[in-house]
């Protein structure tokens, strides 16, 4: 690849040139009445020369002689194809083709200019001075293309008249079709609607031909500046972005023809280097030492040191190397795509041609004649590849291309279309025995190929008698006048000739086999690919690149290479132990393991790759050298590690059968793999995946949405579970990665011991003899380090977080499964982003009686450090208290002082958690000092811990203010309470919890009195001085309007529990770790209670919130919150009476007074300001009389809600009118 190669503009101009050439040609063929709906007849007074279409202005759209037959070419070939699928995609396929020739011919074309390469050496597309008239059309008679006396005059008129396009339309065919002679598998002869819906333009600034000139260097085409052929594969490949991701996104089964743009992906350069060099370039100089010849490769791998016995062995076969020449090279890419391994293997034969004599002009024709093979399921990148190699060898011979050098690469082509009865006119030159012969195998040939484009090269063709079958084809005994019956026969003739060619190259053996197979799961396949695989790669089924993997070696001679690049899963995954099987027969002579983003093109996770090389030979004890290339994120930072000889292993491939499942797990050091010996996983306990649901939108909440005393918490009662009314019971869903404890907030309905699930039938009810028993569990799906939970009795295990449900030494298990020593071993046991019940339970487990007590008590305490921080918090169903209160009583307790500050809260809290975190963090380095210590593992591992990796919180200022502020609301609504501990209400009857007040709240408000409520009821605690909201509404507005306004309320609690001497400075503590808009502490929680409180809320509750916001829009005219558990049906016309009705009567009052400031003030900046307040409350008020309108109808709705339905339920249910209509009055989460 050229250094300085602009992919972003190649990429840029691929994508765009796709849409415009489709667009003009589309626009063209809407010029002769065919469009994506249908296709329009021509006008009535259309004659046998002229035809006339209406295009919808005065004077209708004429074609006349020829074109008139091309048109109806183009209608014959899309009904042909509406056939086989509909009309529109028949027009859309015929479209993209045409696109596609003019575009791959534009771009080959340019290439042939720049390197000089075209017959005429004029430029076609642009000129050598620089000017916009390209050369060919300025100098149209000094190309050598053979013109009619016709069009030689028409190319004169039309340069006359200055019509440039047309000129160059015609000259562009006409240099397609003479480009024929020297390059036919690529200029085909154009079919006649293809010139006629050429549509392109050479001085249309914004036309194709005009951004390809100036859009992509010059240099990234010419190969004496560093350009390569390798620009044509980056344009075709991005050219199939689009199609590529429409595919994707249909969600559907792929069909054959979207195969190619969904498999299609360009092999970075080092990566085809690495390949070739150490399959192709190793056969070579393993048989013919040659140090000079090898330094050129960059990405050679040496040998990896072997045993003297292994060694005598490889001396063997490399003798056998030694004996071969040149031309005995034969090497093949299965899925060439658009040929860039082809093209670097040319470079590499050329390089082996040259060490041993030849010319490189001998050798250009001797390399496409003798060694080169590819196949592709795809006729575009077939001629992508075709020409590609085409320009190597004409790179090194001048002559190639009017020599007519045969050049052996193919696309896969059917058979379904090929006339059988045809068959009986060829093999006139044979005798009978073997025409017969010849017949029987040409029809075997005929029926392999069948659908052959569904499966490409991963057909398994027969080796018949090719030359026979030549023979048969190339002689006919048709004579005379030709019949109905023979009239196709020429055509036949040419299929079956490629059929036959294309069956040898499949057919054959080779010494070098070298790709980057599809990457496909087979799923996604039709049936007819699904099934082949299916029945002839049983070991691989999976996915295609795992057939391919099985597809290559059979393509291979014994002691022969094999190179790839393919998902890594095959050397992992359970699904190919089988295949793993197979390949621990051939030799891993060495591997680059990629990861994730070997592909620059691909982000994420995942794609997953690993290239390797193999050698189709088993010597036992073997050595392969591999190269872990996994921690570099980018393309280039692996290529660099790669050459930098950084992170490489040596391994036994014999010793990968030694781990369970036999992983390829290259890294692993023998000691790693005599833990192997001991007991694993399985003997420690029951693991399994818990409950599936089938429904869990049905069956499944979050704890902290439904009525809390329905709920069933083991230490609420002695009962068990089957014995108890309860209907929502803890379930252990997995979560977010977590270690030690937590991640505890779904309830799942198992009322009547699970009687509703049990009987549901797409629920998985299995195992229930181990719910609500202890359990060591753990995220089926991590990116991360691995950790487990431990989980008390009382829970049911959800199938998203696998469990063991230990026999015994349940801690000591926690302890070694929360160690590096397991992360270590899953690293192989289980490299994917799953956590497998089957992979985990392959961990071995030595129990090391000196240890066992020692762990068990450090366990216990990082359990306890873990629940600690977990309750903090207050989606926990055992939170108490916020811990600014849990530490200020702390305080009391040791020394009877009392926190009058936030800061000082906080300061505790900081330090609480610094301690807490230290401790775990010790303790976890202790236990993997301890388990690295009883597994051997020194060398491998150190007991270290990252901060990252550990899962309790530190203090947060930002965090644990907007927490602090939350658990106030909380307060306000009942849901906690300043005099006592833990959940207070959450559902229910409040009077059961409550005692209640019908008074005046109290009034030291400095609002006026025409702002005030009259009679503002409550609830009350004893012992708490911190009043609950009586009627669970509290309102928000930008202005203190309301005596229960939330900014007041939560002013009052910071007063409460910090004292009023100190509220202006706690004030001003909590509006600084805010960070919100506003001049004053006050203003600052204001907005922030607007603008960002219900978000945070929301978040944090997981898009199942528990307090409401009733919100009217942009202009914040009303909002209000309300708690879900105390909502009634009456809560909305409460709120609607006397709250929005009263705001919007505020709103009135203050408009007034606005106008009168305005009319009898003179201070224009007391004017102006009243000016501004006056439209800001004019919005407000007509924002607050739309929203009136929407909560009319739901309060006289009277809607009920049932808070087992759920938040996601019960939102939209409260929004939703009697008569069904959806009125949006709530906050969208």
């Amino acid at each position: 690849m050229g250094v300085c190669m602009n992919k972003t503009a190649i990429k840029n101009f691929a994508i765009w040139a796709r849409n415009k050439l489709i667009a003009d040609i589309q626009y063209k063929a809407g010029l002769m009445g065919i469009t994506s709906k249908e296709i329009h007849a021509a006008l009535p007074q259309s004659t046998k020369e002229t035809e006339f279409y209406n295009i919808g202005t005065t004077k209708p759209y004429v074609i006349t002689g020829e074109a008139i037959r091309q048109r109806r070419s183009l209608v014959e070939i899309i009904n042909q194809k509406a056939k086989e699928t509909n009309y529109q995609t028949a027009y859309k396929y015929i479209i993209e083709e045409v696109a596609y020739t003019w575009f791959n011919r534009l771009i080959a074309v340019r290439f042939m200019e720049i390197n000089d390469y075209l017959p005429s050496h004029i430029r076609v597309l642009s000129s050598d001075s620089g000017k916009m008239e390209p050369d060919l059309v300025t100098f149209p008679f000094d190309a050598e293309l053979s013109f009619t006396e016709k069009e030689k005059q028409e190319i004169i008129r039309l340069k006359n008249e200055n019509n440039l396009d047309d000129c160059f339309r015609l000259l562009f065919i006409k240099q397609c079709n003479a480009l024929n002679e020297i390059l036919p598998a690529l200029f085909e002869k154009t079919a006649d609607y293809t010139e006629l819906l050429l549509n392109i333009s050479v001085i249309d600034k914004d036309g194709v031909v005009c951004h390809l000139i100036n859009d992509i260097s010059e240099d990234d085409f010419n190969i004496e500046k560093g350009g390569q052929v390798e620009i044509i594969g980056w344009l075709y490949q991005y050219y199939n972005t689009e199609p590529k991701n429409e595919a994707f996104a249909k969600h559907g089964k792929i069909t054959k023809e979207e195969i190619p743009a969904v498999t299609q992906l360009f092999t970075p350069d080092w990566i085809v280097r690495y390949m070739v060099e150490n399959s192709l370039g190793r056969l070579w100089v393993e048989g013919h030492p040659n140090e000079l010849l090898q330094s050129k490769w960059k990405y050679y791998l040496e040998e990896a040191e072997q045993e003297s016995a292994v060694q005598t062995k490889l001396d063997a076969i490399h003798r056998e190397y030694a004996r071969l020449n040149p031309e005995d090279l034969h090497f093949i890419d299965p899925c060439m795509g658009s040929g860039h391994v082809l093209v670097y293997a040319f470079e590499v034969l050329m390089q082996i041609y040259e060490s041993v004599g030849y010319s490189q002009r001998d050798a250009a024709r001797s390399i496409l004649e003798k060694n080169l093979y590819g196949l592709d399921i795809d006729d575009r990148a077939y001629q992508m590849a075709y020409f590609a190699i085409m320009m190597k060898a004409r790179q090194y011979n001048r002559r190639i291309l009017s020599s007519k050098t045969p050049c052996h690469v193919y696309s896969v082509q059917e058979s379904n279309t090929i006339n059988r009865n045809e068959l009986v006119y060829f093999g006139s030159g044979l005798n009978e025995v073997e025409r017969n012969d010849a017949l029987n195998q040409i029809e075997q040939l005929l029926d392999t190929f069948k659908d052959a484009k569904e499966y490409g090269s991963i057909l398994n063709v027969e080796n018949y008698n090719w030359e026979l079958l030549r023979t048969f084809v190339e002689s006919d005994n048709v004579t005379g006048q030709l019949s109905l019956d023979t009239m196709g026969l020429e055509k036949t003739k040419e299929r079956l000739q490629t059929l036959i060619a294309i069956g040898e190259t499949m057919a054959r053996k080779y010494e070098v086999v070298v790709t980057n197979p599809p990457y496909m799961g087979i799923s996604s396949g039709n049936i007819k690919l699904s099934e082949f695989v299916k029945k002839n790669y049983p070991d691989s089924k999976s996915d295609l690149f795992a057939v391919f993997i099985e597809r290559c070696g059979k393509m291979l001679k014994e002691n022969r290479y094999q190179a790839m690049i393919t998902q890594h899963a095959w050397m992992f995954l359970s699904s190919y132990e089988k295949l793993r099987a197979k390949l621990q027969m051939v030799d891993t002579v060495n591997m680059a393991h990629l990861g994730a983003r070997a592909f620059e093109e691909i982000g994420g996770e995942v794609v997953q790759t690993t290239s390797f090389v193999m050698r189709k030979s088993h010597l036992e004890n073997y050595k392969g050298t591999y190269c872990r290339l996994i921690e570099p994120t980018t393309q280039k930072g692996k290529e660099e590690l790669y050459l930098a000889g950084e992170k490489r292993y040596v391994a036994v491939q014999d010793n990968f059968t030694k781990i369970p499942g036999s992983p390829v797990a290259y890294w692993v050091s023998e000691k790693a793999i005599k833990g192997f010996n001991y007991s694993s996983l399985t003997e420690f306990g029951e693991s399994t995946y818990g409950l599936k649901t089938g429904d869990n939108d049905r069956f499944i909440r979050s704890w902290f949405e439904i009525e809390y005393d329905n709920m069933y918490i083991n230490y609420k009662t002695t009962l068990q579970p089957n014995q108890t009314n309860f209907k929502w019971f803890p379930c252990n869903m997995g979560g977010f990665f977590r270690k030690w404890y937590g991640n505890f907030e779904k309830v799942v309905n198992w009322e009547n011991d699970g009687q509703i699930l049990r009987t549901f039938s797409k629920a998985g009810v299995t195992k229930t003899e181990y719910f609500f028993k202890e359990a060591v569990s753990w995220t089926d799906i991590s990116s991360s380090y691995f950790g487990v939970r431990y989980v008390p009795t009382g829970c049911i295990g959800g199938n998203t977080s696998p469990s063991i449900y230990p026999y015994r030494d349940s801690y000591y298990l926690c302890g070694m499964m929360t160690t590096k020593v397991a992360d270590y071993y899953l690293k192989f046991l289980s490299p994917t982003l799953h956590n497998n019940v089957g992979d985990v339970t392959k961990l071995p487990i030595i129990v090391d009686s000196k240890w066992k007590s020692s762990v068990e008590n450090i366990v216990q305490k990082n359990i306890d450090l873990s629940k600690a921080d977990w309750d903090f918090f207050e989606t926990s169903w055992d939170f108490k208290c916020h811990p600014f209160l849990a530490m200020n009583q702390k305080s009391f307790d040791s020394d009877n002082s009392k926190i009058t500050t936030i800061s000082d809260s906080f300061g505790l809290w900081k330090a609480y958690t610094d301690i807490a975190f230290e401790e775990l963090k010790r303790n976890e380095e202790e236990l993997n000092r301890i388990f690295i210590e009883i597994y051997g593992l020194q060398e491998e591992l150190t007991p270290t811990v990252e901060d990252k990796d550990i899962t309790i919180r530190k203090a947060d200022l930002s965090r644990d203010i907007r927490s602090f502020i939350s658990y106030a609301v909380g307060c306000m609504f009942g849901r906690y309470s300043l005099a006592k501990e833990g959940l207070i209400f959450a559902g229910g009857q409040m009077t059961d919890i409550y005692q209640y007040h019908s008074g005046l709240m109290d009034e030291n408000s400095a609002l006026e009195e025409r702002f005030l409520l009259e009679d503002k009821p409550y609830y009350f605690l004893e012992g708490s001085d911190y009043f609950v909201d009586g009627d669970n509404i509290i309102p928000i507005s930008d202005e203190e309007y309301f005596a229960d306004d939330i900014v007041y309320r939560f002013v009052e609690f910071v007063k409460i529990i910090y004292g009023t001497d100190t509220l202006e400075e706690n004030l001003d503590f909590i509006a600084k770790a805010l960070g919100n808009k506003g001049t004053t502490s006050r203003e600052i929680i204001r907005n922030y209670f607007l603008k960002d409180f219900y978000t945070d809320h929301v978040k944090i509750y997981q898009k199942r919130p528990i307090y409401w916001l009733f919100d009217s829009g942009k202009q914040n005219g009303f909002k209000a919150f309300i708690y879900l558990h105390r909502y009634n049906a009456d809560t909305i016309g409460n709120l609607r009476v006397d709250y929005l009705h009263r705001i919007q009567r505020i709103y009135e009052s203050e408009i007034d007074r606005m106008q009168d400031m305005i009319e009898h003030s003179t201070n224009s900046r007391e004017v102006g300001a009243a000016t501004k307040r006056k439209e800001k409350l004019q919005k407000q008020l007509k924002e607050c009389h739309d929203y009136d309108e929407k909560i009319g109808h739901l309060a006289l709705s009277r809607i009920a809600l049932d808070l087992d339905d759920g938040v996601k339920i019960n939102y939209e249910k409260m929004q939703t009118a009697k008569d069904g209509k959806k009125y949006q009055v709530l906050a969208k989460i």
